[in-house]
């Protein structure tokens, strides 16, 4: 009888212990976390009629409370809704929040910790809690620039940042959507145009990412930048280096051979020095070079440079991790890889780190969105400085880089991205999808001798002429657009 009476008390006290537990996880050690969960329809019903904070853009709102009806005081509006989706993301009822609305939630509820004080005098004023505003890092005349040089109907991205301060100026993609269309408080509207919208390729609400920092594609020859860096750190190559250009490489064993790249002149020279094999873009050279190093001086390299690693905590936007196969490859898949094809895979915004680094002198800056957060009086809250997120190369390497990026330019098949009077660097990429499209890339940066601007492009699923009539034209025209302002 004792035994059963000592068990039943033990049974008591450790679902106490398991009740109490789940009470103080819920209320302290998990509270933020459930708070920020999009899902959490109690937090968002408790804020959706409130006067949330603004997103700006150079004073513009791009996402606003404007006065609603009387059983809901305040619906959230997107005044330029598809050239701002990607980042703003939306607030809805029933389907949560992405984006920035998530990201940024706190502040722009008005109930993050910086806010209490501006909470407490709200309250004894008897008005209910302000938000926030947020301003942006973005370039309106920029951010429309970008968006509109990507044709409609066309999947492509964009991303200009400022290489020294990691500033972000445009970051776009299509296709977009309208965000007020997921906003509205009409819910039969709202489920309906959520369903319509998920339909269209490119196009996932279920995501908080945006196109440039979610979505993965095969970065093609812009690797070969990569391959560049690990070559020069690893000793057994210095600029003066020749390198082996065969027009096929060959593999023992196997019934497979790696051409050149066939739309430039990679046929006229048997050994190619490293600026000419970046200005025509060869890919023997850099197969050969990653065939020497092994794969994890290759996989090493492109951790430096961001691979499989995270933005920072400056982008306030959810991201995907870029990556280089970290499974043993034979060489002919390590020369596959080393050209950017087979299962590798970078962002849009891994590229423009990746170059933006090799402009500033091997160091990448933390991506950034977030110029100041303001309170209802306009009182800054925040203001976020620069931040290095890593350094990726030495100082020499980046410069002697750079120099060879210039030269694809100027004399290789990046000569359409030239600014007169302005010396550029650049390299184009065409990764290969195996159905006679492309995925067709151009990064560089400008002026090469003071960067200011750095821009990627990538146009999905196109022919050759279609992507070089949309990268390296388009990178001339937002190079111009941001330095002439």
């Amino acid at each position: 009888m004792n035994q059963a009476i000592r068990n039943s008390w033990i049974a008591a006290i450790a679902m106490f212990v398991l009740i109490f537990g789940a009470l103080s996880y819920v209320q302290v050690v998990g509270a933020d976390e459930l708070k920020a969960n999009p899902w959490n329809r109690r937090a968002i019903l408790q804020n959706y009629c409130n006067d949330r904070g603004a997103i700006l853009v150079a004073g513009a709102p791009v996402a606003e409370s404007v006065p609603g009806t009387e059983s809901c005081k305040f619906q959230r509006t997107y005044p330029q809704p598809e050239l701002y989706a990607g980042v703003t993301g939306y607030f809805s009822k029933n389907y949560g929040l992405t984006g920035l609305e998530k990201s940024m939630n706190d502040v722009l509820a008005g109930s993050s910790d910086q806010q209490f004080l501006d909470r407490v005098g709200q309250l004894f004023l008897g008005n209910q809690p302000k938000g926030a505003s947020v301003e942006l890092t973005l370039d309106p005349k920029i951010q429309k620039l970008a968006y509109d040089l990507i044709p409609e109907g066309q999947r492509g991205h964009i991303v200009v940042t400022n290489p020294k301060t990691g500033a972000i100026l445009a970051m776009v993609s299509k296709p977009s959507y309208d965000p007020n269309l997921i906003a509205t408080q009409d819910a039969t509207a709202e489920q309906a145009n959520y369903t319509k919208l998920n339909q269209i390729p490119g196009i996932n609400l279920n995501q908080n990412v945006s196109g440039p920092t979610g979505e993965l594609l095969a970065p093609g020859s812009v690797f070969k930048l990569i391959d560049t860096s690990a070559a020069l750190k690893s000793g057994k190559y210095n600029k003066d280096s020749e390198l082996p250009n065969p027009a096929e490489m060959h593999f023992p064993g196997i019934d497979y051979t790696l051409p050149n790249y066939a739309g430039g002149n990679c046929y006229t020279r048997t050994t190619a020095s490293f600026a000419f094999a970046l200005q025509q873009s060869c890919n023997t050279p850099f197969a050969s070079i990653a065939v020497d190093l092994k794969q994890k001086a290759i996989a090493d390299e492109a951790q430096k440079f961001g691979f499989g690693q995270d933005f920072g905590d400056q982008l306030k936007l959810d991201s995907a991790l870029s990556f280089f196969p970290t499974e043993p490859l034979d060489d002919a898949g390590l020369a596959q890889s080393s050209i950017g094809q087979r299962d590798v895979r970078a962002t849009p915004l891994q590229i423009n780190t990746m170059t933006a680094a090799i402009a500033n002198d091997g160091v990448q800056m933390q991506p950034n969105l977030i110029k100041a957060v303001r309170a209802p009086d306009l009182r800054a809250i925040s203001e976020p400085k620069p931040q290095a997120l890593r350094t990726a190369t030495t100082p020499e390497i980046a410069r002697q880089i750079n120099e060879w990026m210039v030269s694809v330019v100027d004399d290789g098949i990046a000569s359409r991205a030239a600014v007169p009077g302005v010396p550029v660097a650049g390299k184009t990429g065409t990764a290969e999808l195996g159905n006679g499209l492309n995925n067709s890339w151009f990064t560089g940066f400008a002026p090469a001798n003071d960067p200011q601007v750095a821009v990627t492009i990538v146009m999905e699923n196109v022919d050759i002429i279609t992507g070089a009539n949309l990268t390296s034209p388009n990178a001339k025209k937002i190079f111009e657009a941001v330095l002439n302002k």
